[in-house]
């Protein structure tokens, strides 16, 4: 899944951990030594202290249970494939070798294949997802239902075998950061954020963990790829390029899910820019195709060239020109399907916030940002502002949770009494949003350039409003050919922001993958 809070798109970054260091100064003279003495010792015996807290700490958590593997079977691509399915632990290190974190990963592996079957590393966004919605929602063997209009909370979390896993291709490594799933932090909150919790630190050691994986399982010589959905699409490049670079791992591919690639470009709707109101109008256009019964990439391919052109032009043209304004008014109104008034009163610029809560209204339900065709009942009708939280988040914590639950300790057997974390609102709230040192595209880029044979593939749902797809075909556009043009493809499906939630929808995806992997 994406984000969590009210589903507003994450902002950016920070630096990196520095173990706290004692310095001791060995060459004061036996005057300045016995009057500093009082003080060193103090500070010894301080620095002791935090650190038996810390130990006392992490011997407070119950410990969790050893790596444990089990043998399953699950109907795919037509097949019966018999597979092993692992639950672990990899431990992570500061740079004294110190354990201070432990994140837990879900793998599927088939036994006896040779070192040409390719491993793919999976990873969610947020910041505070687990990667349970790509697990069981998208790729991996078996299937909980959720994130589609009529999915409840209360419907039997039952996992059942998916038609459009891909461990018939490749096998699957899904990966919790800290503080989801099971995953956990073993120091104090102020070392936990600066450790975990910030953008830059996260790459690091997740880019560590999945090198770690490797190494265990003997796997290094295996293709590789990593996939990452909303934030985890930010994660994803610029995991690759801190493998490739600095750890010495290569990928043979990336794909991006729903990614959040661009945190500037659609943030400011008071900027001079037209990105904002560009972004956000392709999607909200397919929305309304959609509940039509129109939507088709045919006209998809006209609201695109409308938005590049004629809307763009009259947005720079500004309000002061009124015949450009009102030309926006009414294509933006019949795409939109809103009501005229409130698009004149906007002067053709409506936002995601106003779109959701306006074009549900009449019937008193709520749209999703992830997918603003799936609705709830809204709580608080006739406030003029959304006073729920979004209806879709809301409604997948329940099976993802008990779905994900199940399997591990009944399934499995990986039995703890820790809680789960599907979708963790403390991880997104301590999260430091700082400037990181790259940004994703840039370091997709790098990664691309270093590497001739690596494809990408990125992937969205054309009613997504959290991480609309026209910002990936924008950013897409403007770069380089890197010898071949279909090395960076961008692909858009029926649906949202999990598109995959619709079986047609996943394995028209799965499709596309299969092509990139051959």
């Amino acid at each position: 899944m994406a984000k969590s809070g009210t589903g507003n798109p994450p902002r950016r970054h920070l630096p990196d951990v520095t173990p706290p260091m004692i310095v001791r100064t060995l060459s004061l003279a036996a005057l300045l030594l016995a009057t500093t003495a009082p003080a060193l010792a103090q500070t010894d015996k301080t620095t002791t202290t935090v650190e038996k807290k810390q130990e006392d700490d992490k011997q407070q958590q119950p410990p969790l249970p050893a790596d444990k593997t089990v043998t399953q079977t699950a109907r795919i691509g037509g097949r019966t494939i018999s597979y092993k399915a692992t639950v672990g632990t990899i431990a992570v290190r500061d740079e004294k070798g110190k354990e201070i974190g432990q994140v837990v990963y879900t793998a599927y592996t088939v036994p006896g294949s040779d070192a040409s079957r390719p491993v793919t590393f999976a990873f969610n966004g947020g910041p505070g997802a687990a990667s349970v919605y790509l697990n069981m929602g998208a790729v991996g063997p078996k299937r909980v239902q959720f994130g589609a209009q009529g999915d409840s909370p209360s419907d039997a979390p039952i996992a059942r075998d998916n038609p459009n896993s891909w461990l018939d291709m490749t096998d699957l490594v899904f990966i919790d950061p800290i503080g989801t799933g099971f995953s956990r932090s073993l120091v104090d909150a102020d070392a936990t954020k600066k450790a975990f919790y910030a953008n830059d630190p996260d790459i690091k050691y997740l880019s560590k963990v999945v090198y770690d994986w490797l190494v265990k399982e003997g796997r290094l010589r295996s293709p590789k790829y990593v996939m990452g959905e909303s934030y985890g699409g930010y994660r994803a490049p610029r995991i690759a390029y801190e493998l490739q670079s600095q750890i010495g791992v290569g990928l043979s591919g990336l794909i991006m899910v729903s990614p959040y690639l661009d945190p500037a470009a659609g943030n400011d709707a008071t900027a001079l820019s037209p990105l904002p109101w560009m972004i956000g109008l392709p999607s909200m256009a397919a929305a309304n195709l959609e509940r039509k019964g129109q939507l088709t990439p045919a006209a998809m391919a006209e609201v695109e060239a409308y938005t590049r052109g004629d809307f763009t032009r009259d947005l720079l043209l500004g309000r002061a020109n009124t015949e450009a304004v009102q030309r926006v008014v009414s294509n933006v109104t019949r795409l939109t399907g809103l009501d005229p008034a409130l698009v004149q009163r906007m002067g053709g610029r409506v936002d995601i916030r106003t779109f959701l809560r306006e074009v549900h209204r009449n019937d008193a339900t709520i749209g999703s940002i992830y997918d603003s065709n799936v609705t709830a009942f809204d709580p608080f009708p006739w406030s003029p502002q959304q006073e729920s939280n979004d209806p879709l988040l809301d409604s997948l914590i329940a099976p993802t949770t008990s779905a994900m639950v199940d399997f591990v300790t009944r399934e499995v057997g990986w039995k703890t009494d820790a809680r789960y974390n599907a979708l963790s609102y403390a991880v997104n709230a301590a999260w430091d949003r700082g400037q990181p040192a790259d940004t994703p595209v840039s370091d997709l880029r790098k990664a691309i350039a270093n590497d001739p044979k690596m494809r990408v593939m990125i992937v969205h749902g054309w009613d997504d409003l959290s991480c609309p797809f026209f910002a990936s075909r924008l950013i897409v556009d403007q770069m380089p050919a890197f010898g071949v043009p279909e090395r960076v493809q961008l692909r858009v499906y029926p649906g949202g922001h999990m598109f995959y939630s619709r079986t047609d929808s996943g394995a028209s995806f799965k499709a596309d993958a299969a092509a990139m992997y051959r």
